[in-house]
């Protein structure tokens, strides 16, 4: 490989990947991977996390996810601050966000504020789940300017969308929605992206690549990911993956070594 493979998120952390996990990451690092990025989604799963970020090859985040909001308690967003303080290592905060498919919006709101006015006062970038509420995310983003900008994972929107993510600060999160042919408003978002405005990433275990549905995903898979941005891009895979690996060391504050 001509450059080493960041997949900026991953969820190692979830129990699928708890009986061969060793084995998903010899797979991924034949397949050029150096580099991984796992959030957190919640707090019970917070340790898990923490433990996978004492190997050289792994950085974390500890945010709460909107998708497990009935999980979540009005003291979370305290022990939220206190794993910070633990843990000043972290890359950044996340994964938290938006998800306009699921009920109760008003408090996934309240707690995206939250957890990203923690963010700005810390200097963190965040980590951003953003589903059928992209208008309204970057509208936010805007409005309290985040110093360190951070992540639209998964980003799925338009090229205007993306436009709009891009000049608050964020870089979007490529994955396996690329792969799908009647992706067609994402893949014309991802020919119109700078070449420091994008991230590879899995999202594993879920976010299956086009032919892979139903199957786990996994790291190994970010290859496959930036063969699609390459020949979406009509750049060579080395200049993708020497791109997409310059940015994430930027934004996650990686030194050289750890990619």
């Amino acid at each position: 490989m001509s450059a080493t493979l960041i997949d900026a998120h991953c969820h190692l952390d979830f129990d699928v990947f708890d009986e061969d996990r060793d084995a998903v990451l010899a797979r991924a690092a034949k397949a050029g991977v150096g580099h991984y990025i796992v959030p957190g989604t919640t707090r019970e799963r917070w340790p898990q996390v923490a433990a996978l970020g004492r190997r050289s090859e792994i950085s974390v985040c500890f945010g709460l996810h909107p998708y497990f909001l009935q999980a979540h308690t009005p003291e979370d967003t305290n022990a939220l601050e206190a794993q910070l303080d633990a843990h000043p290592d972290t890359v950044a905060l996340g994964e938290c966000g938006i998800d306009a498919r699921l009920d109760d919006l008003d408090r996934q709101w309240q707690l995206f504020d939250a957890q990203l006015r923690i963010a700005k006062r810390r200097h963190l970038p965040v980590v951003i789940h953003c589903v059928q509420a992209n208008d309204q995310v970057v509208k936010r983003l805007r409005q309290l300017a985040l110093p360190a900008g951070g992540l639209i994972h998964a980003f799925s929107g338009s090229p205007e969308q993306a436009q709009g993510f891009l000049e608050a600060g964020f870089v979007l999160g490529i994955g396996g929605g690329a792969t799908y042919a009647r992706a067609k408003r994402l893949r014309r978002a991802i020919r119109s992206l700078p070449d420091d405005g994008y991230v590879l990433e899995t999202d594993s275990p879920d976010m299956p690549l086009y032919g892979e549905q139903g199957r786990r995903n996994e790291p190994a898979r970010v290859h496959a990911v930036c063969e699609t941005v390459s020949e979406l891009r009509e750049q060579s895979y080395a200049a993708v993956a020497m791109q997409s690996t310059a940015t994430a060391r930027r934004l996650f504050g990686l030194v050289p070594h750890q990619a």
